[in-house]
């Protein structure tokens, strides 16, 4: 079988390996489609936020279907579609295609207590979009997010634009901030109404002026960046709830931090969606929104290399899928 390899870092090649079995308590799985997020580029160049080694296979968003189960999986059977989680293990010492090697490959084994059942009217595609919305998600409930809400998302990438989809779905009032004017039109194909070109003038004022001078109710940071980091203190108003879902990996900038006392904020940094994607598979499956749309690009495995040139910052796209099996 075919499986994408980092054999170390700055270094992706797709090889002919062997097609591993399913021990006790473990699925072999057939994959289907794997999403190239931005985590997986820092892998390539050697960084994570939790311990990595070399060689390994990337793909921590994907779908895929059942191909045999091993002894003591009872509640699987071949053919069934499924997803499955990213932080696992106990105490989620481990980042599945991280730590461990993903979904990256024709064929690869998880754990079943990792998996979830994709529902039959949701897409391979879709739920290779599973991982980085119950993120978004997460973002959400992190900010407790309800129709009373203004909600601010800095950043347009993925989980940014997934962060203003999970928000619209709970029915906020949600602005988008991106420089980038790409995302922006995306974002309003989304359906997300309002946005700001930060580019276009002091951030602060454009934010008073969208929300009657009183700013928001709920910050979702999710570009990574240490400067949204920062800024997203100063846009959230007074009793406002900051939500930090975008990583970084130690850059350190000035902040204001005077402004989480004078405003009585609420600080919440959320990595992974551990425990929550049983909720966000249903919020999927509703059909209030679908995340289909920020796919821009795909590849076949055989050009796997090129799909993850074809994600990085710069490249025009948004979401980027290796489609491994038709």
């Amino acid at each position: 079988m075919r499986a994408l390899i980092y054999p170390a870092p700055d270094q992706a090649v797709v090889i002919e390996a062997g097609r591993p079995t399913a021990g006790p308590g473990e699925v072999l799985l057939r994959s289907r489609v794997v999403g190239v997020c931005h985590s997986d580029l820092e892998l390539l160049a050697g960084r994570y936020i939790i311990p990595i080694g070399y060689p390994i296979t990337p793909g921590h968003e994907w779908a895929a279907e059942v191909a045999e189960t091993g002894p003591g999986v009872d509640d699987l059977k071949p053919g069934d579609p499924v997803v499955g989680e990213c932080v696992v293990g106990p105490g989620g010492r481990d980042h599945f295609g991280f730590s461990i090697s993903g979904a990256a490959a024709e064929y690869f084994t998880a754990r079943a207590e990792w998996l979830h059942k994709l529902p039959g009217h949701l897409t391979f595609t879709q739920g290779a979009l599973v991982e980085p919305f119950s993120v978004a998600y997460a973002a959400a409930r992190a900010g407790v997010v309800d129709p009373s809400d203004r909600v601010a998302v800095l950043g347009g990438g993925p989980i940014g634009l997934l962060s203003a989809m999970a928000a619209v779905g709970r029915n906020a009032a949600v602005t988008l901030i991106e420089p980038r004017p790409d995302r922006r039109a995306k974002a309003a194909e989304l359906g997300i109404a309002a946005v700001i070109d930060p580019a276009a003038g002091d951030l602060v004022a454009q934010a008073r002026e969208a929300t009657g001078g009183e700013l928001f109710d709920v910050v979702i940071e999710s570009a990574g960046h240490p400067e949204a980091m920062a800024q997203a203190l100063t846009l959230a108003g007074n009793h406002g709830r900051v939500v930090y879902v975008g990583i970084d990996v130690g850059r350190t900038v000035p902040a204001e931090l005077g402004l989480i006392q004078a405003r009585s904020l609420r600080i919440q940094g959320i990595v992974g969606s551990a425990g929550i994607w049983p909720q966000a598979i249903r919020f999927l499956a509703s059909g209030v929104v679908d995340p289909t749309p920020i796919v821009t690009a795909r590849y076949p495995l055989a050009r796997a290399p090129e799909a993850l040139k074809a994600a990085s910052l710069g490249s025009g796209n948004i979401k980027v899928h290796i489609e491994v099996a038709p």
